[in-house]
């Protein structure tokens, strides 16, 4: 059993590590903080969707920006699209669970709004339709995927295509980018 911790441990320390030595990686999370940032200092906001897994950390970093991650400040305008429940099963039951995101981005996000979609595969249908809707309407879209993006890959303006194809390895660098972007968009937004 330990073997299999440390074989964890260390596949971890290894994909961070990769992440780390990448200069485009890097440069992409410099890039989503001036994309986020923008647009809460236009008064635009920040959405974030997922399934499993991902929606819960999803939801966790909106929960950094909503909530506080550093700073004691006041709340930044950042919402997980799934959490009303209600509207989630509407939907899904009337329409088919690939359209529950792509309907709300239709019905609540602005041009200028920043959508981010957790997808290990890159694939998942409802993140792809929301993103494609969300382009149809000037919105930016920032994808956190594994290593080959998969569809998300096109149709993200900024990509954090994880160098793993291990599901764990992925979604625990997403949550690692999620609270660099935050703390930085923190720090500058309220310097």
């Amino acid at each position: 059993m330990k073997n299999i911790i440390q074989e964890s441990v260390q596949a971890s320390i290894q994909v961070k590590k990769s992440i780390l030595l990448d200069d485009e990686f890097l440069q992409r999370i410099e890039e989503a903080v001036n994309s986020i940032l923008l647009a809460f200092q236009q008064g635009k906001r920040i959405y974030f969707c997922g399934n499993g897994g991902s929606a819960a950390d999803a939801q966790h970093l909106a929960a950094e920006f909503s909530g506080r991650f550093y700073k004691n400040r006041r709340a930044l305008p950042a919402e997980a699209l799934h959490c009303n429940t209600s509207y989630l099963t509407a939907v899904a039951n009337d329409f088919g669970y690939d359209e529950i995101y792509a309907r709300i981005v239709e019905g609540i996000l602005e041009p200028g709004d920043v959508l981010i979609g957790l997808s290990t595969s890159g694939n998942s249908p409802n993140i792809v339709k929301a993103f494609e809707s969300a382009r149809l309407r000037s919105i930016t879209t920032i994808g956190f995927t594994g290593r080959k993006g998969g569809q998300l890959a096109a149709l993200s303006d900024l990509l954090f295509n994880v160098p793993s194809d291990d599901t764990p390895r992925i979604q625990e660098s997403h949550i690692m980018v999620g609270h660099i972007i935050c703390q930085l968009v923190e720090a500058k937004f309220f310097a």
